[in-house]
C-alpha cells in the first residue's frame, strides 16, 4: 500500500511538472524563421504587477515601445515587419500600428492580447527583422472583439476622426488637432467645435440595452455643466460632463432626468480616465477603474448622432461644452467588468503602474543574426520619417527644389558630355592643323568640300569628330573668308591687305562670340538653383515653422513631442534648399572652368590663324 502511494506521487508529480513545461516548451517555439528577432511580452496582473482581481478576458492591449525596450533598427522603418505572436509559437494576434515614430524611436500598437486572466500572467512575443515583410492584413478591424463598435484613436493630423472598428463608424466633424496627447494625438474641445458622430446600425441603443462608454480626458478648465458627450433623441438622452470639475452622467427617460451623485472633483491639466458602464437599470461612472458614482436608471433607446464636445443643436439643455483634450473614445455594446475597466485605465495610462502591468522584456531571442546597423540607413531614412510632418507648403517647397535639381542635373550632365566631346574633338584638329599649317596656301586650291575636309587630311572617321570642335567652326570661317578673296580678285589675287585681314579676324571674333554663347547655353539653370535653392529652402522653413507655433499656441501644447515633429520638417525645406544649391554650385564652378579653358584655346587658336595667314599672304603695297 505504501509503495502504491509512492508511485502515485511519483507520477502526479510527473504530470504536474510535465503540465509546467509545457507552455514553455511552447514558447521556446519558433514562429518564422523570416522574422529573426523576437522579444517576449508579459503581461503581469498578479500581486507584484497591477494587482487586478478580476479575470479581464480578451481586450486590445496598448504596447509602448522605445529605445529602452525596442531595437528599431531590427524592425522596418515603418514597423511593417512587426508581428504579433501567442505563446503556442502559432497563433498570430491581430494588431495595428497608432504611431510608428523612426525620428524619435517610439511606437503605440494596438494588439488583441490572448485572455488575461485574474492574479496572473499572459505572455506572447513581438517579431521583428523581416525586411521583405508587409503590413499586418488583419489591421485595426481585427484587433478589437465584436462587442467594441467604435473606437476614435483621435491621432489624426486633420480630418474627422476615423472609427478603428469593423463598424466604420467614421465621425463628420473634428476637433482641433493635438499632436503630443496622452496616447499619440488627441483632440482637444472648446465647446465650439464638436466631433459628430453619425447614426449607424452599428451605434444604436435599444431601451435597457448594455454599453459601455470610456475615453481619456484633460480638462484645461471647469464650467456648470459642461457636457463631455451627448445623445438625445425622443425617447430620452444619455450625457456625461463635469459641472465645475465633478464628472458626472445624466440619463433622461420618461421625462424625468437622473443624475450621478457628486464626488471629488477632477484637478485641472491631468490626464484622467473616465468611463461609464450600463446594465439593466444600473448605470456606473468609473474614474481610472474605480467606482465613481452610481445610478438607478437604464438606457433609452437612442438612434440618433452623438455629440463629443457639446450638445447637439436640436434639444439642447446645457449651453457649455467641455473645454480639454480628449485621447481614446471607445465605446462597446456591452457592460464591460471592472477589472477590464482597470485594466484599461493602467494600460493606457501612464502611471508607475504601466510598466508592472505590461514589460517587453530586454533579453532578446534570435534565429539568425541581428541586421547589423546600416549607416545610410540610419542616417538617411530618417528623412523619410520627417517627411511626415511636413505641411503643404513644405511639399510644395520641396517639389520646386526638385524640379530645379531635375532640370540642373540634366544642364550639367548634358553640358559635361558635350565639353568632353569637343575637347577630344579639338584635340584631334590640333593634330591635323599643324600639318596643315605649314602650308596654308593649300587653301588656294581648296574648293568648299576640301576646306571642310583640311584639305584632305583627316579621314571620314575622324571628320564626323573634328567638326564638333569650335576650333574646327573657327577654322572654316577663316578658310571661307581667304576663299571668298581669292575667288574674287581671281588671277589678279596677290595676297591679303591689312583692312582683309582685320576683316578676316573680325569675322573670327564674331565666330568665337557665337562659340561662347553655344558654351555657356542654359547654364542659367544652374545660377537658378544656386540662388533659387536657398531662398526657396528658407521659405519653407520659416512658413513651417510659423504654422507650428501657430498650433501649438492653439492647442496650449509646449511639449517635445508636439514641436519636434513641425520644427523638423520645416527644416527639411532648407535642407531640400542646400541639396539643390550645392550640387549646382560645385557643378557650374568646374564647367565655367572647363568653358574658360576652352574660349582661351580658341582665342589662342585665332590668333595663330591670323598670324599664319599674314605670313602665308604678304600684304599688298
Amino acid at each position: 500500500m505504501i509503495k502504491f502511494k509512492t508511485t502515485g506521487r511519483i507520477l502526479l508529480t510527473s504530470l504536474l511538472l510535465g503540465a509546467a513545461a509545457a507552455p514553455a516548451a511552447l514558447a521556446d517555439t519558433w514562429w518564422d524563421n523570416a522574422w529573426t528577432v523576437r522579444k517576449p511580452v508579459v503581461i503581469n496582473t498578479g500581486g507584484d504587477g497591477a494587482a487586478i482581481a478580476g479575470p479581464v478576458g480578451k481586450t486590445a492591449v496598448l504596447v509602448r515601445l522605445f529605445d529602452a525596450n525596442f531595437t528599431f533598427d531590427t524592425a522596418q522603418d515603418n514597423g511593417a515587419d512587426i508581428r504579433f505572436v501567442a505563446a503556442d509559437g502559432k497563433t498570430v494576434l491581430p494588431h495595428h500600428i497608432e504611431r510608428y515614430d523612426r525620428a524619435l524611436n517610439e511606437a503605440l500598437v494596438w494588439v488583441q492580447a490572448p485572455e488575461i486572466q485574474a492574479g496572473g500572467t499572459t505572455r506572447f512575443f513581438l517579431y521583428s527583422g523581416n525586411p521583405a515583410a508587409g503590413p499586418d492584413p488583419a489591421g485595426s478591424k481585427a484587433t478589437y472583439d465584436a462587442d467594441t463598435v467604435l473606437v476614435y484613436h483621435l491621432s489624426e493630423a486633420s480630418g474627422p476622426p476615423a472609427d478603428s472598428t469593423a463598424s466604420a463608424a467614421n465621425a463628420t466633424t473634428a476637433g482641433l488637432p493635438v499632436s503630443g496627447a496622452l496616447i499619440a494625438g488627441g483632440t482637444r474641445l472648446t465647446g465650439q467645435n464638436p466631433v459628430t458622430i453619425p447614426a449607424s446600425p452599428a451605434l444604436a441603443w435599444a431601451a435597457g440595452a448594455p454599453l459601455t462608454w470610456s475615453a481619456w480626458i484633460r480638462p484645461s478648465g471647469f464650467r456648470q455643466d459642461a457636457v463631455l458627450f451627448s445623445r438625445r433623441g425622443a425617447e430620452g438622452a444619455f450625457v456625461i460632463g463635469e459641472n465645475n470639475g465633478v464628472p458626472f452622467v445624466e440619463i433622461t427617460s420618461g421625462g424625468a432626468a437622473q443624475r450621478t451623485p457628486a464626488g471629488a472633483p477632477l484637478a485641472p491639466e491631468v490626464w484622467r480616465h473616465l468611463a461609464v458602464t450600463v446594465s439593466g437599470g444600473t448605470t456606473t461612472l468609473w474614474l481610472d477603474g474605480e467606482r465613481y458614482g452610481t445610478l438607478n436608471a437604464g438606457l433609452p433607446a437612442l438612434n440618433g448622432p452623438s455629440i463629443l464636445g457639446r450638445e447637439g443643436d436640436a434639444g439642447a439643455v446645457y449651453p457649455n461644452g467641455f473645454n480639454g483634450e480628449v485621447d481614446e473614445l471607445q465605446i462597446s455594446k456591452i457592460a464591460r467588468s471592472e477589472a477590464w475597466l482597470k485594466f484599461a485605465a493602467i494600460n493606457q495610462g501612464a502611471s508607475p503602474n504601466a510598466a508592472k502591468l505590461l514589460a517587453v522584456e530586454n533579453a532578446e531571442a534570435s534565429r539568425a543574426v541581428t541586421e547589423k546597423p546600416n549607416f545610410f540607413k540610419e542616417h538617411f531614412g530618417i528623412f523619410g520619417d520627417i517627411s511626415k510632418s511636413l505641411t503643404v507648403d513644405g511639399w510644395a517647397v520641396i517639389i520646386l527644389c526638385s524640379v530645379l535639381a531635375l532640370i540642373g542635373g540634366l544642364v550639367a550632365l548634358t553640358k559635361l558630355l558635350y565639353l568632353n566631346r569637343i575637347t577630344k574633338a579639338s584635340q584631334l584638329f590640333i593634330r591635323r592643323w599643324d600639318a596643315l599649317s605649314g602650308d596654308i596656301t593649300a587653301l588656294d586650291r581648296a574648293d568648299e568640300e576640301d576646306l571642310k575636309r583640311l584639305g584632305g587630311h583627316v579621314s571620314s572617321d575622324e571628320l564626323r569628330l573634328v567638326r564638333q570642335s569650335p576650333l574646327f567652326h573657327i577654322y572654316h570661317l577663316g578658310a571661307r573668308e581667304i576663299r571668298k578673296r581669292i575667288d574674287g580678285d581671281g588671277e589678279a589675287f596677290a595676297g591679303l591687305s591689312a583692312r582683309s585681314i582685320e576683316a578676316i579676324k573680325a569675322r573670327l571674333d564674331g565666330g568665337l562670340v557665337d562659340e561662347e554663347e553655344k558654351l555657356n547655353s542654359r547654364l542659367v539653370f544652374l545660377t537658378l538653383g544656386i540662388a533659387g535653392g536657398p531662398y526657396l529652402g528658407l521659405l519653407g522653413t520659416v512658413i513651417g515653422v510659423m504654422i507650428t507655433f501657430a498650433v501649438i499656441a492653439k492647442s496650449g501644447e509646449v511639449e517635445v513631442n508636439s514641436i519636434a515633429p513641425g520644427i523638423a520638417g520645416a527644416l527639411l525645406a532648407t535642407v531640400a534648399g542646400l541639396a539643390v544649391a550645392i550640387p549646382a554650385l560645385f557643378s557650374y564652378s568646374y564647367l565655367s572652368s572647363r568653358i574658360t579653358t576652352s574660349l582661351n584655346g580658341i582665342r589662342r587658336f585665332i590668333d595663330e590663324f591670323i598670324t599664319r595667314i599674314a605670313e602665308a599672304y604678304p600684304v599688298r603695297e
